[in-house]
């Protein structure tokens, strides 16, 4: 049985209204402003398809080491306000777009239906067998690879609403707070820290989830079932 399940994405902005409205027109997800600025994105029906765009001070410094692949057309995108930072060359047959603050993502050929869209969430790793293997493990899914590929993938996760969840190495070690993180739900938090999470910050008077990290470092955030 997985430990914890599916909840949602959060992206960190700097200017939540901007961000939110291209990935909103982005994804076909309805948008909600809160009273505090930020806003939420929505698809009727589909809970897992929720985003939360959250209001930070600080500006994007680093390539993101979580992003979005997507299926769209080009043009689409790129009239939406995402400029192009690498064209399919002899080794991406993908666009690598960034969106409005910034953020890097890639395009491949559109799906059909606006469901489809996002294709899959990219990790960069140091061990994608490990973090493939952790992640399918916490939330139910299948770990898979293939041969004489160097990233890995978790498949068949309950209520995820894309299909891959993916993890891709790098080199460089993580340095700042990943601007894009998933929350999961879970009542069993010292069952999380047993298998290698870490807590970052427990409820208060401010919040009411943990914020914790993977044995990596991602940051993601733990709402209980109540």
């Amino acid at each position: 049985m997985a430990l914890a399940r599916w909840k949602d994405l959060c992206i960190d902005a700097t200017d939540p209204g901007v961000l939110g409205r291209f990935w909103g027109a982005v994804l076909d997800l309805e948008i909600e402003t809160q009273d505090n600025g930020d806003l939420v994105m929505r698809a009727a029906g589909e809970p897992g398809r929720t985003i939360w765009v959250n209001g930070v001070p600080e500006p994007k410094t680093a390539k993101h080491r979580v992003h979005p692949d997507i299926r769209i057309e080009l043009d689409t995108v790129l009239d939406l306000g995402a400029t192009v930072l690498r064209a399919p060359d002899d080794e991406v047959h993908w666009h690598v777009l960034a969106d409005p603050e910034g953020g890097e993502f890639c395009v491949f050929e559109p799906a059909p239906d606006p469901a489809g869209t996002f294709y899959e969430l990219v990790v960069a790793t140091a061990d994608p067998a490990a973090q493939s293997a952790w992640w399918a493990d916490v939330l139910g899914g299948i770990a898979r690879k293939q041969e004489d590929k160097p990233w890995r993938w978790v498949e068949d996760v309950p209520d995820l609403p894309f299909p891959f969840l993916v993890f891709t190495p790098v080199p460089e070690p993580k340095s700042v707070k990943n601007r894009w993180h998933w929350d999961v739900v879970c009542d069993d938090v010292d069952g999380l820290v047993a298998k290698g999470a870490a807590v970052l910050r427990k409820p208060d008077a401010e919040i009411s989830w943990h914020v914790m990290t993977d044995p990596e470092g991602n940051e993601f955030c733990v709402f209980a079932s109540s």
